[in-house]
Formats: C-alpha cells, structure tokens, sequence
C-alpha cells in the first residue's frame, strides 16, 4: 500500500472512532444548520479535524479542501476530505454514513478511502493499482443492461428543489426498468457500492468535489465508467453518472430526455 495510501487509511479510522463513538452519545451532539436541510455537527467538525491532523502530521506542506473547514494551504497535492457524508442519517441514528479521503496530485485524482465505520469496511484505490474492499480486489457488476439493474440515486435538496420535477422524470424512467431503486443517503458510499458491484449504477445532481473525489477513483480502478449526465467528463463537481460500462451507457440514454437547461447550468450537465 502506498504510504499516502497508509495515512489516509489511519486517518479516516480515527475520524470513524470519534464518529461511532459520538453515535453512542447521541444525547449530547450539537448541531448547526448550514442551509436549507444542511447540517453540520459537532461530530462533523471533529471528525474533519482529526484526518486533518493526521494527514497533517505525516504532510505539513499538502493542501486540503474539506467540506467544514474548506481550502487551505498550496501546493500540488491536495487532501480532498468528507469528514462524515450522510450527516442527516447520523443525525437520525440511520447508520448508514461515511468517510471520505481522496489525494490529488497535479489535478489528477491518485488515492481514495471510503471508509463505512458502521459495518468496519475500508474501501481503498490508487490510480493505476486497483480498488479493494480490504484485501479484496473490486470489480464493478456484470449486469449487461439496465432491465434488472440495481440502480443508487440521491434526491434533489436544499437549493435544489428546483430541479426536483425533471428528476422525479428521471426516476419514472429509471425505475421503469431497473429491478430496483436505493437512495441510502451517503453519496460516497453509493459509490464505493458501484465499485463493489453491490449496485450496478448511480446519479445524482448538485455534488461538491468531496463527495465523490474518492468514490469515482473506486470506480474507474474497479473498471466503470462515471461522467456527466450529458455522457461529458466528469471533473469532480456537480451532475454525476456512474457503473459498469453497459449499465453506464443505458442508463445515460434513460436520463438523456428529461436533461433540462436548468439541470445542465445547476452541474455541468
């Protein structure tokens, strides 16, 4: 495992110690609200703090962008960091949530770690090595069509709600053929769900980079495709597709009609 590998690991364990354990004093979370359905906890901030101390330590010269604390520091390589997405099921004592870490180096994403504290699972890629849920080499699914596929997807929210009519759409289209739709609330363990072949696709709109800098490294490393909804480059931020190849590109064409302006300006398509 490469070292960078190594920390992010160590780093994304501890968050989920301080997480697990804030679950259990679940009387005495604080919270704040960012925006609309938005929330921010004290277990979020210290979660962010302890991978950044950590990754810190072993880096004093790296940069970081996390989703509480936001940029800080130059340089060309970046700490890309989701102390804890899925909040609002955390929130709730819906155990499904997670860690997210990716590095990036020159722009281009090389390490990723997904960690599920909940269920123990480190999912783990470097570019040009694999993705592993621990020892486990991951594959993406062979489903070859969308018809019988299990679809991940995320609902529209916050200033969003705009959008929530074409999706609505989009879902109609999807789940007209999949055998199954899942919206567990955690983007980033949707993602490392595609890598794992426990789901055979995923969208959604709106994400920011820390949301899915790790999740989409799993993927490709796994063998999937992920893009924009207009079948573009995916570049970190905004509208996101994702699966194996076959599902991939079928279900690109299930969302193709309802792709409105509104949906195109709001992520890049």
């Amino acid at each position: 495992m490469h070292p960078y590998l190594n920390t992010a690991v160590k780093a994304a364990r501890r968050a989920g110690d301080i997480i697990v354990r804030g679950l259990a004093r679940f009387e005495g979370m604080e919270t704040a609200t960012k925006g609309l359905n938005d929330f921010v906890t004290n277990i979020d901030l210290a979660a962010e703090s302890a991978i950044i101390e950590t990754l810190r330590d072993a880096y004093p010269h790296h940069a970081f962008l996390a989703e509480e604390s936001g940029a800080s520091g130059t340089g060309d390589i970046t700490w890309i960091i989701d102390p804890l997405d899925g909040t609002t099921n955390f929130m709730h004592g819906f155990p499904t949530f997670a860690v997210s870490i990716a590095c990036q180096m020159a722009g281009r994403m090389e390490h990723a770690v997904i960690y599920d504290p909940m269920r123990q699972e480190i999912f783990s890629a470097s570019r040009g090595s694999g993705a592993y849920l621990e020892n486990k080499r991951l594959r993406v699914s062979r489903q070859r069509t969308l018809d019988g596929a299990l679809i991940g997807t995320g609902f529209p929210y916050r200033e969003n709600l705009q959008l929530l009519d074409p999706y609505m759409a989009m879902m109609k289209a999807v789940m007209q053929r999949a055998a199954g739709l899942r919206r567990p609330g955690s983007a980033a363990l949707d993602l490392a769900y595609v890598a794992a072949g426990r789901t055979d696709g995923f969208w959604e709109i709106g994400l920011k980079p820390w949301d899915t800098a790790a999740g989409t490294l799993l993927i490709r490393e796994a063998g999937g495709l992920v893009g924009t909804l207009d079948g573009g480059e995916y570049r970190q931020n905004g509208n996101i597709v994702a699966g194996n190849p076959r599902v991939f590109n079928e279900l690109l064409e299930a969302l193709a009609p309802f792709l409105t302006d509104e949906l195109r300006e709001n992520g890049a398509a």
